[in-house]
C-alpha cells in the first residue's frame, strides 16, 4: 500500500530524497493500514537538531475510543545524525523545503520518502504540463500506430501465403 502526493512532483523540483521512518502510535499505523492517511498538504521543518512533519493527516482509527490520536499533529521523523546535518545544510543554505513524496510499508514499518526540494514557478509548471500532455499523446499515437503496423504486417503475410 503506498500513499502518493502527486502534488509534490507538480509544484516542486525534487533535488534529493531520503527513506525516513516516523514514530507512530498503535490506532495511527492501524489507520494507516485501513487507508485514512493523506501527505498533500503536509511539510518538514527542522527544530532542535530533529525532523519533524507538520500536517500529516491521519484519520482516526474506529476501533481506537479513548486511545485515538490527534488527526494532523506533528510526528517525529527518524534519520542517521549525518543525514539531518546534511539536510539542514542543504535547507539552510540553499532554501529548499521538506515534502513528503511517498509513504509506504516496509518490512511492516511505515516509511515515509523524504524530498529536499526547490518550489516551481508558474511558468514551469506550465513546462510540465506541456510535458505531459506530449507525452500522454505521442503514447496515443504509439498504441495506434502499433496496433496499424501489426495489422498491417499481419495482412501483407496473408497476401502472401
Amino acid at each position: 500500500m503506498e500513499i502518493l502526493n502527486r502534488k509534490a512532483k507538480f509544484d516542486y523540483f525534487v533535488e534529493e530524497a531520503f527513506e525516513v521512518g516516523i514514530v507512530l502510535s498503535g490506532t495511527e499505523i492501524k489507520a494507516i493500514r485501513n487507508g485514512n492517511c493523506n501527505i498533500k498538504d503536509c511539510y518538514g521543518i527542522i527544530k532542535n537538531g530533529e525532523i519533524f512533519l507538520l500536517n500529516m493527516y491521519i484519520g482516526e482509527y474506529k476501533e481506537g475510543n479513548i486511545f485515538n490520536h490527534d488527526t494532523t499533529r506533528s510526528r517525529k521523523l527518524l534519520l542517521h545524525r549525518k543525514e539531518i546535518q546534511k539536510i539542514s545544510k542543504m535547507v539552510e543554505l540553499n532554501g529548499l523545503t521538506l515534502v513528503p513524496l511517498k509513504g509506504y510499508f516496509k518490512d511492516n514499518k511505515f516509511k515515509i520518502l523524504l524530498g529536499v526540494c526547490r518550489g516551481k514557478k508558474n511558468i514551469d509548471k506550465r513546462e510540465t504540463i506541456k510535458e505531459r500532455d506530449i507525452r500522454r499523446e505521442t503514447l496515443k499515437k504509439l498504441k495506434n500506430f502499433k496496433w496499424f503496423s501489426f495489422s498491417f504486417c499481419f495482412m501483407n503475410s496473408l497476401i502472401w501465403l
